[in-house]
């Protein structure tokens, strides 16, 4: 484990305050543990975001591969008039 190292931060009053009233209320034992649980959090989250983008790139790049023929737009109107009168017919007969 590597040792910590002190940084210096400039925060908002507001931030600033938040952090306190969390620490004075025990949520936290100290700024520091705010801080430090704030990265972590900031980490998970771009963790997750790199994990959708590169989802969504893959989804891009299979549909940019896909050999099939592109749709129409008459195509597509035709295909979803279907779906909406499938499902109005399910649903009124359900």
């Amino acid at each position: 484990m590597q040792p910590a190292e002190k940084i210096s931060i400039t925060m908002t009053p507001d931030l600033l305050r938040v952090v306190r009233d969390s620490v004075e209320a025990g949520e936290y034992a100290s700024t520091s543990e705010v801080m430090r649980d704030a990265v972590r959090v900031w980490q998970r989250q771009r963790l997750e975001d790199a994990e959708r983008l590169a989802a969504i790139r893959a989804r891009v790049r299979r549909s940019l591969d896909d050999s099939r023929q592109d749709l129409t737009a008459s195509d597509v109107d035709q295909q979803l008039t279907r779906l909406f009168t499938d499902h109005e017919n399910e649903t009124s007969s359900a």
